[in-house]
């Protein structure tokens, strides 16, 4: 009923005529009374009018206060077993006879449970039967409810407890109800403006069946829309969905994907929500033999979708938990790494041999829930004693203090994830780290952690009290640190040490009388940066002919010059000026202070010469300008395979000047004219890891797009100097790709440390950058990339690398390895003219 309903009406005309009638006279002097009564008739008229306006005033406050707060409106998805119904094939198809008698009778049902309760009573408004499935019958409908914004709180309380209902029974051609399950359709779902659309689907045994978003793969998702997939099994199957193609926007806001363990879309039976890009699969199984997938977009930024595909498989009880019993072993969450099931609970005993005691270490573990703080484990989470484990880690260990100790896994009805995968060892009480550190934390590291430079156990305690080897600097609050941090004008130590005594100064400083360090290029300058002078002693003109070595730059007229990195630094060094010229490049008009991996959001403009490369309206690569016709990449990013032929022009898109991947229609898009990679690009170890492609058109260079300096073949960029790393890539190994250019800030490795890191796989074209201790990367899709190095006096940025591999993303001790441009100089200005 209407709030309106429980009120008077205001209709004015009526009410006004009746208040106040004229009545005609044919005499007009009849209507010319004695003084007194013309007093008496003001008096009357102006109290009628008083009246009126009184009248008229109220029902205008009645109208607004009252029917001035809107009715939200809601729909509440449910689902119910019918105990005395048995399941008919006509109940699959809703165009049946069948259906539509049950269906009738479940929507006169729901209307006499919700006017049994007033707040429900008066605020709905219809039922309608989306589904029927198995088990004896189980409905699907959704219920809409116009309710006040102040009643909505009581009236989600009411709903939720309508359960109680379980088991109530009436005449024998009632409906017997049980199992009552209700929640309030995501809001997201509930829009007028969206193109709504529903599939059913009945999978077929042996058979797999594919569905995807609108349009894939060859055109994005459309805007406004609601799609959802109804899929069945038989009878005694449940259903396997496995999304081969996952492809949306990073904000699940926008657009998502939510799979249900239902017809209808009740939240305490979604089994995750899903938006952003994954490169791995994504595998989720019901509990019985029905399922609903359903996508919903906005109206921007349309990404290409998915594709995936949905079998049925034969119900099994799921068997998990048990006894354990050795030294040592491995378990995992139920159907790791895929998605564990709803609903489910197992307990592991593990016995190890009398007298020792048991450690688990859970080399994964991810069990996120929304609403689920990591501190208080309430839906889903590992149990180990008095401890709750959930949230997401990785190496999280567990000691027990005898040979037994129990582990208990428990799911809730709603979100499941991937869960986790453990090892336990037995070890003597008096060793629990047997051939290992033991942390104060009562951690394990290996022997070879213990003072490297790095908090491996968390709390430090690996690094106090070290006896620094002859490869590490010794500073004086204990800690060890790498020696090639030493002398690089970072504070690596925390107290400073690694950055004293550094008079035996870097090839590219400047060693003063005084024992100081100063850049090279600040000999000479006129200025005394050294403090004592010794930086403008003995100055005179220009070496005249300096031995050309690979070492040394040459000039246009063929001389070379000693000077490090001379170009664009503001100073002239050769004699021709030509170390000066071309250097409207590598400036940044938009910066900030300080996916990537471990990175942030670049400001909008910061880095305007790096390229977005795109293949159907999808992120791949990234690439640096350098000329208003010409832009490098990797050559990884160019070869082909069994689906696409990644080094043919045509197959790209490349977006400029583009800051958020959903905005692209701010951004400048160019097709290519043609790709070419590096004649001795090897697929098998990266090296020779580039390639240019060619514009179909020049750019037009302003403040967001311009091109970056490539470095002479001489350029050195000295191991410990600061670079940045920027792309749209996966902000996490195996994650999501990033929906904003992302940035970070790493290190240059040494190169001997770096090709010891990695196995002796380094060739001469190839640079190192990161962080050791792990956290920050570039990863997939970064790929082709810049790794940008600011020449301080000049204000320049030179590409130092090119994004190329690396072991994971953001592994400790794993550096990224870079194609290092000044190599490819000359191959470069042979085949561009750049």
């Amino acid at each position: 009923m209407d709030a309106m309903d429980t009120g008077p009406r205001y209709t004015p005309d009526h009410e006004l005529e009746m208040a106040v009638q004229f009545l005609p006279a044919s005499d007009s002097k009849k209507l010319e009374k004695r003084k007194g009564l013309g007093k008496l008739t003001i008096v009357l008229s102006a109290v009628a009018f008083a009246f009126i306006l009184s009248l008229i005033i109220g029902l205008l406050l009645w109208h607004y206060h009252l029917r001035g707060e809107a009715n939200i409106k809601k729909i509440y998805a449910g689902s119910m077993r019918l105990t005395n119904q048995a399941f008919v094939n006509g109940y699959e198809n809703p165009n049946s006879t069948e259906f539509k008698d049950l269906a009738s009778q479940v929507v006169s049902q729901l209307n006499e449970i919700y006017y049994k309760e007033p707040k429900l009573r008066k605020n709905y408004i219809s039922s309608t039967v989306q589904a029927f499935s198995e088990g004896s019958v189980i409905a699907y409908y959704l219920s809409e409810f116009h309710v006040p914004e102040k009643d909505q709180v009581e009236v989600d309380r009411i709903i939720s407890s309508i359960d109680k209902l379980q088991g109530r029974t009436g005449s024998s051609s009632r409906l017997l109800i049980d199992a009552i399950n209700y929640s309030a359709l995501d809001s997201r779902m509930v829009s007028s403006t969206k193109q709504s659309t529903r599939y059913a689907q009945h999978l077929q045994p042996n058979v797999a069946s594919v569905i995807e978003s609108p349009g894939f793969p060859n055109y994005p998702y459309p805007s406004n829309t609601m799609v959802q997939w109804e899929l069945r099994a038989d009878p005694g199957y449940i259903i396997k969905l496995e999304f081969e193609s996952f492809s949306l926007e990073e904000n699940c806001k926008n657009d998502f994907v939510k799979v249900y363990d239902s017809l209808v879309a009740i939240e305490s039976r979604v089994l995750n929500e899903i938006c952003g890009v994954f490169s791995d699969h994504l595998t989720f199984h019901s509990s019985g033999n029905v399922m609903l997938v359903t996508l919903v977009t906005n109206d921007v930024m349309n990404f290409p979708g998915f594709r995936a595909r949905a079998t049925q498989v034969p119900l099994s009880t799921t068997t998990c938990g048990g006894i354990l019993t050795g030294n040592s072993g491995t378990f995992t969450s139920p159907k790791y790494p895929d998605f564990y099931p709803q609903l489910t609970q197992c307990e592991w005993t593990i016995r190890v041999p009398q007298g020792k005691f048991v450690k688990v270490v859970f080399d994964k573990f991810r069990m996120v829930e929304p609403g689920q703080s990591n501190s208080v484990c309430q839906k889903d989470y590992v149990e180990i004693g008095t401890r709750k484990m959930c949230g997401t880690s990785s190496n999280l260990m567990e000691a027990s203090q005898s040979n037994e100790m129990t582990v208990k896994f428990i799911s809730d009805s709603s979100y499941v994830d991937r869960g986790f995968s453990a090892t336990y060892t037995a070890y003597e009480p008096s060793d629990p780290c047997p051939l290992m550190f033991l942390c104060a934390n009562k951690r394990c590291i290996k022997p070879v952690q213990k003072c490297d430079g790095w908090n491996d156990c968390g709390d430090s305690s690996d690094e106090k009290n070290c006896q620094c080897g002859a490869t590490q600097v010794s500073c004086k609050n204990g800690f060890c640190k790498p020696m090639f941090w030493k002398c690089d004008g970072i504070n690596d130590c925390g107290d400073n040490t690694d950055e004293e005594n550094c008079g035996v100064c870097k090839p590219d400083e400047f060693t003063c009388a005084n024992d100081h360090c100063v850049s090279m290029k600040m000999r000479c300058d006129g200025q005394n940066d050294c403090d004592d002078g010794s930086d403008e002693a003995t100055c005179g003109k220009e070496a005249i002919d300096v031995p050309c070595t690979d070492k040394t730059y040459k000039c246009k007229n063929n001389k070379c010059v000693n000077s490090l990195n001379p170009e664009c630094d503001g100073v002239k060094d050769c004699s021709d000026g030509s170390d000066e010229q071309n250097c409207d490049c590598g400036k940044q008009y938009t910066k900030s202070a300080g996916r990537i991996v471990g990175g942030q959001d670049a400001v909008d403009g910061e880095w305007p010469w790096q390229v977005s490369l795109q293949v159907r309206g999808s992120h791949v690569c990234g690439a640096s300008i350098i000329s208003d016709s010409w832009i490098v990449t990797a050559a990884h990013c160019v070869q082909d395979d069994t689906k696409t032929r990644y080094s043919q022009p045509q197959t790209w898109e490349a977006y400029f000047g583009l800051h958020t991947q959903k905005d692209k229609s701010k951004a400048e898009k160019r097709n290519l004219k043609q790709v070419i990679a590096h004649p001795s690009y090897n697929t098998y170890t990266f090296d020779y890891d580039m390639a240019l492609m060619e514009l179909d058109r020049p750019l037009t260079f302003g403040n967001k797009i311009r091109p970056i300096c490539l470095p002479s073949p001489s350029y050195s960029f000295p191991a410990g100097k600061s670079v940045w790393i920027t792309g749209w890539g996966a902000t996490k190994e195996g994650g999501f790709a990033a929906t904003v250019l992302q940035k970070a800030e790493v290190r240059l490795i040494n190169e001997t440390v770096c090709n010891n890191l990695m196995n002796g796989l380094l060739t001469s074209r190839m640079m190192c950058a990161g962080v050791l201790t792990g956290g920050v990367d570039a990863c997939q899709g970064d790929s082709g990339g810049p790794l940008n190095s600011l020449n301080a006096p000049g204000g320049h940025t030179f590409l130092a690398g090119v994004v190329s591999w690396g072991d994971g993303c953001a592994r400790r001790n794993k550096p990224g390895i870079y194609t290092t441009v000044s190599k490819f100089r000359g191959w470069i200005k042979e085949r561009t003219g750049v």
